[in-house]
């Protein structure tokens, strides 16, 4: 009897260093001691998309408006000075209104500031190669969920055809005045020579989540 009362205390003792163990703990070491999984909240591949479409909408809504009235008050010229000013801007603006950041890339880019990384360099081409096959440019999407460190991000990019309106900046036939504003502004150009219907580049949507 004396024994089983030993064991039981003992046991008692153990319990209660357990208890007290945890207690102690500030919630980051609680945290640390949950399982990855029970800390990643999912994230909606879909929901992401269309949040992601919509920022793109909002971006390219705005700047075709500014461009089009720069261009019926002073001409392409005029437009030039929009996208070296406005287009960054509004990039901005709409990635703090939405939480996210978007933007724009291209394989042959006018400003250094659009040119592409490695993953979009990848996808630009693969844009590529889906519009050799008979894809629309138009619908052209690209979307994944990555792992980066200890953190996730979501990564979308939609080509961008080139219309009418841009043949004027970025076509074979530019204007000479036209062209000299472009030489003054990007000395680098490397975003001329497009037809109609050419992937001209693409929007960027990126959103990072903690992981």
């Amino acid at each position: 009897m004396k024994k089983l009362l030993v064991i039981i205390s003992i046991m008692f003792l153990m319990n209660s260093c357990t208890k007290e163990e945890a207690a102690d703990k500030t919630p980051e070491m609680q945290k640390t001691d949950m399982k990855a999984s029970e800390l990643e909240t999912p994230v909606n591949k879909e929901e992401e998309t269309e949040n992601a479409m919509s920022a793109i909408k909002m971006f390219a809504g705005a700047l075709k408006s500014e461009l089009k009235k720069a261009i019926e008050e002073g001409g392409p010229v005029n437009a030039i000075s929009v996208c070296n000013t406005r287009a960054m801007e509004i990039a901005n603006k709409v990635s703090e209104e939405e939480g996210l950041k978007v933007g724009r890339v291209s394989l042959k880019n006018r400003n250094p500031k659009n040119a592409p990384n490695d993953w979009q360099r990848k996808t630009l081409e693969d844009f590529e190669a889906r519009k050799a096959k008979g894809e629309s440019v138009e619908s052209m999407t690209y979307a994944e969920i990555t792992e980066q460190k200890n953190d996730r991000q979501f990564r979308f990019m939609k080509a961008i055809p080139t219309g009418e309106v841009c043949i004027f900046c970025h076509g074979d036939n530019i204007a000479p005045e036209v062209m000299t504003r472009l030489k003054e502004l990007y000395p680098d150009d490397r975003a001329t020579g497009f037809n109609i219907g050419d992937i001209r580049g693409a929007f960027v949507v990126t959103k990072e989540f903690p992981g």
